[in-house]
């Protein structure tokens, strides 16, 4: 009987398979995984840095947008300051204009209410005079400076008081 029979070369050939499988695995597998494994390895690190710098720009992206932004604000607060400014500025000289303005104006009527005085005297003075020569030549030369000074001293009563400079 013949139960199992072995045949060599199957022997040989499953040995030979295992030693290549060893060979292989050693030789060949081995350094292949390694090298794989490294290649791995370098592309996570390069994808966490790659994250990292991402990262990065987004943190000075938003600190640029942040600076943006407050120099927008910084601008439109210099705008204004200067707006204001110069509408304060703009009033100050309009008041002062006006003050000026208002001096010349009280200056002109103080002007014109001397200037009316002054003309009202000299006409009254002038009527007096008239007056004194008119009634001189309807009384005649009659004692005349005594007449004149009774004339005047009336025409003086009627017309409230004023004094003559030109008389003496």
């Amino acid at each position: 009987m013949q139960l199992l029979r072995i045949d060599w070369n199957v022997i040989f050939t499953i040995v030979n398979l295992i030693v290549l499988y060893l060979g292989l695995r050693k030789f060949l597998i081995g350094p292949v995984t390694k090298v794989m494994d490294q290649r791995k390895q370098l592309i996570e690190g390069q994808m966490a840095d790659a994250r990292h710098v991402n990262e990065q720009a987004n943190e000075l992206k938003a600190q640029y947008e942040d600076a943006l932004k407050q120099a927008h604000e910084e601008s439109a607060q210099i705008v204004e300051k200067a707006r204001k400014s110069a509408q304060a500025e703009y009033e100050s000289r309009m008041d002062a204009a006006d003050t000026e303005a208002q001096k010349i104006i009280a200056n002109a009527h103080k002007s014109i209410d001397l200037e009316r005085e002054k003309t009202v005297q000299e006409l009254q003075s002038q009527i007096a005079g008239l007056a004194m020569a008119a009634t001189a030549k309807v009384l005649g030369d009659t004692d005349q400076a005594a007449q004149n000074k009774l004339m005047y001293e009336q025409f003086l009563a009627k017309t409230g008081g004023l004094n003559d400079t030109n008389s003496k």
